[in-house]
């Protein structure tokens, strides 16, 4: 009969270990998930937009000094802006759409690679190698005197 009552004893014990342990990942699931999510409404992914919801660059601010030639490129908030000739400005999304990792541009290919797993773009966001099989989000870009607007 004790064999029995401490068996039915280390079930009950075993019982409640696991439900604690249960109960303490659910309760700490979303904190953990929000944690590592991403806050838009955060003022550095403001992206200076006007009230058209487009993004605005100023080529005289020192962090988009490299702008100032052309196979130059920057990141504003989740895009990438390159210069490809004396006038045109290109942009597109900075994530590859493989493992969204963020992509750079090589100036004497003329191509958009992300070191990540190996895919390439070409500047209009069309994907040449995978194994990303979706192209990068492109906008449309226009220069006013030392400002880009991005749409």
């Amino acid at each position: 009969m004790d064999l029995i009552l401490n068996n039915i004893n280390m079930e009950r014990r075993k019982f409640f270990r696991n439900f604690a342990i249960g109960g303490s990942l659910l309760l700490t699931a979303p904190v953990l998930f929000n944690s590592c999510s991403d806050n838009s409404s955060d003022d550095d992914n403001n992206n200076n937009n006007n009230n058209n919801g487009d993004i605005t660059v100023d080529l005289n601010d020192s962090a988009y000094s490299n702008l100032k030639t052309v196979g130059g490129y920057a990141y504003k908030g989740d895009i990438i802006v390159i210069r490809s000739s004396d006038t045109v400005y290109l942009a597109l999304s900075k994530l590859c759409t493989h493992s969204q990792c963020t992509v750079t541009y090589n100036s004497s290919s003329k191509d958009i690679p992300c070191a990540c797993h190996g895919s390439k773009f070409t500047t209009t966001g069309a994907v040449v190698n995978g194994p990303a099989t979706s192209p990068l989000k492109s906008y449309n870009v226009k220069l006013n005197g030392n400002i880009l607007t991005i749409s």
